[in-house]
């Protein structure tokens, strides 16, 4: 059976050897001072996942779960070059940039009869039907469209020659272990292996196969099937606006250099030594800010360890990302095109 490194433990090994990137352990500390009141409040709690998303499924059902495996099967790469030219899907009036993009197109299929949740569907999808799908309503179309194909037929053909055409099938086997369910998706469907090689050393980060065990966690309201005893197990999803937030709140820092680069809008690869460091000491950076948060509840006699985990501080600072666009206007993205994120 192949060995997959641990999201958090390459984390920390990347965060202790970083040159460009570091993390600041007392900004990391006023972050989590910062969002102890919220902590408890509804925004940060996993309600939030539907009742903050309009388009996320309503239901907690086979359905619902098959929705977010597609999604999350197709989460990635979705910044744009320039930002008065962007892929965006208008849908019920709404106009949706970004991942919601995503999100919309497909409800906007289901909404047209087309079955682009079955894997059935998306197993023997031409490219053209891809292209049809996920149209845009500007000039600008969805980046990454010949490997997105790519992955939904490849993913589409393993749950159907595996585990019955649907990944609630993947979810029932995992009994309940986050931990099990992320190794049966990074085993079955290689898309999802999100790793690299730094100091000589197999790192991972697994942004969109933990995304997966989370979104199946929030879509089934951590109850029946998705009821994880281990949820805090995973790591936050390292992507491009993470970081981002993280250096706008002063928790970690670029080097000059870097940050040269960044502003320069340079091109990274994946597994470039500094797209590493970015990725490593943002998952490292958030799990001090979760650590400090539990113990400032512990300082108040609650215990906060099944409230508190890196999955509800991902989906927090993610919609801070995008409520304080322009506050964080002056802070670079890292740009990298991959299938990873």
């Amino acid at each position: 059976m192949e060995v997959f490194p641990s999201p958090l433990e390459s984390a920390k090994f990347i965060a202790e050897h970083s040159k460009d990137v570091s993390v600041d352990e007392e900004g990391a500390r006023r972050v989590a001072e910062s969002l102890f009141d919220k902590a408890s409040a509804a925004e940060f709690g996993l309600a939030g996942w539907k009742s903050l998303h309009e388009l996320n499924p309503r239901a907690a059902d086979k359905e619902a779960v098959d929705w977010v495996f597609l999604v999350d099967t197709l989460n990635f790469s979705f910044w744009s070059e320039q930002e008065e030219r962007k892929y965006l899907v208008k849908y019920k009036d709404k106009t949706y940039s970004g991942y919601w993009s995503l999100c919309a197109a497909v409800n906007r299929a289901l909404d047209d009869g087309i079955p682009i949740t079955s894997a059935s569907y998306f197993a023997t999808m031409t490219l053209d039907q891809v292209r049809h799908v996920f149209r845009s309503d500007t000039e600008v179309p969805l980046p990454l469209i010949e490997e997105r194909h790519r992955v939904l037929n490849e993913s589409g053909i393993v749950l159907l020659e595996k585990f019955g055409g649907s990944f609630l099938t993947c979810v029932k086997m995992s009994e309940k272990s986050a931990q099990k369910l992320l190794h049966l998706v990074l085993e079955n469907f290689p898309s999802y292996r999100d790793e690299a090689v730094f100091e000589k050393k197999k790192v991972s980060f697994y942004k969109r196969a933990q995304i997966l065990v989370a979104d199946t966690w929030s879509v089934l309201e951590g109850k029946g099937d998705g009821s994880f005893d281990d949820i805090s197990s995973l790591t936050i999803f390292a992507d491009y606006r993470i970081p981002q937030v993280l250096v706008h709140l002063k928790a970690m820092k670029y080097s000059e250099e870097l940050m040269k680069k960044l502003r320069e809008g340079t091109l990274f690869q994946s597994g470039d030594k500094e797209e590493v460091e970015i990725r490593g000491c943002s998952i490292w950076c958030c799990a001090l800010i979760c650590k400090h948060l539990q113990e400032l509840y512990q300082k108040k006699g609650q215990d906060m360890h099944e409230k508190i985990n890196a999955v509800l501080l991902d989906y927090y600072l993610w919609d801070y990302a995008r409520d304080h666009r322009e506050e964080m206007k002056d802070i670079p993205f890292h740009r990298v095109r991959c299938i990873y994120y």
